[in-house]
């Protein structure tokens, strides 16, 4: 069975696509960058800032599959601009205690213009 992932506590996907989808027990999201969801718009404050947001955003989704960032196994980072990965490791690293298995690359653009896109794959009780 598949559920799909829907919560008005991360943004509204952008293209034909859902927030997540649960496959047993286990749950894949699509990438989070640092969208307000009340506002529908890009955080201020650079790269800190959105990576902050991102993970909101990222909780926000755990939460409504019924999981936590402490069961994430998977994470993808894409970062506008690889000079941003010590700052955008900062606040990551506030989040993913678990220090789940991780890839990190600089994209040449993101989607809206965002400095960075995070995509999980967690475990779910």
């Amino acid at each position: 069975m598949i559920k799909t992932i829907a919560t008005e506590k991360a943004p509204a996907a952008v293209g034909p696509y859902s927030q997540g989808k649960v496959v047993g027990n286990i749950a894949y999201f699509a990438g989070q960058g640092g969208i307000d969801p009340a506002v529908g718009k890009i955080v201020e404050g650079g790269i800190q800032a959105e990576a902050e947001q991102a993970c909101k955003n990222v909780a926000a989704l755990l939460e409504e599959a019924g999981t936590s960032f402490d069961n994430v196994v998977e994470v993808t980072c894409f970062l506008a601009d690889i000079a941003d990965f010590g700052a955008f490791n900062e606040i990551y690293a506030k989040y993913f205690t678990s220090k789940p298995a991780r890839t990190c690359v600089a994209a040449k653009d993101l989607p809206l213009g965002m400095l960075v896109e995070i995509k999980v794959i967690a475990a779910v009780d």
